[in-house]
């Protein structure tokens, strides 16, 4: 499987590939929604905002070109679910509720997947960087100030 490439240059360790073309499968717990990441984390990101804090959602923020659903065919197809400044789309499966990914505030032209999700990915071998999302405002410039080609 290939997926189409970002480009090169330097890397952040929030979305960035180790491996760029290592290509990891993950979904929800039914099957229903599968999708497929051109990339390897160099990171897990959790975040201690409210939404993220009651799913257990460990972050992996990817450019959308290393992100593809494989099913359902489309985002449209599922359920997504906003709320604050409505800029973040969370979708979830419609058959077992599990939250895959989602499309970030702190990032809307990126796909962050729950790492969770995924397979063949030990979460616990890769370090860990903690986003206050409790303070988003504050948090965010934190977060910007990264250099970020998406890689």
């Amino acid at each position: 499987m290939s997926l189409e490439s970002s480009g090169t240059g330097p890397r952040n360790k929030r979305s960035s590939a180790a491996t760029e073309d290592a290509v990891h499968e993950g979904g929800c717990h039914c099957g229903f929604v599968r999708f497929a990441v051109q990339a390897h984390p160099r990171v897990a990101l959790v975040f201690n905002c409210s939404i993220c804090t009651m799913k257990g959602y460990v972050h992996w923020v990817v450019p959308r070109t290393r992100f593809r659903l494989l099913s359902p065919e489309d985002e449209s197809a599922l359920p997504v679910y906003r709320f604050g400044t409505r800029v973040a789309a969370h979708y979830f499966c419609p058959v077992c509720g599990v939250a895959a990914f989602y499309v970030p505030r702190s990032d809307p032209d990126k796909i962050d997947v729950n790492l969770r999700c995924m397979e063949g990915i030990d979460i616990a071998a890769l370090p860990v960087e903690e986003f206050a999302g409790r303070n988003w405002d504050q948090a965010i410039t934190t977060y910007r100030r990264e250099p970020d080609d998406g890689g």
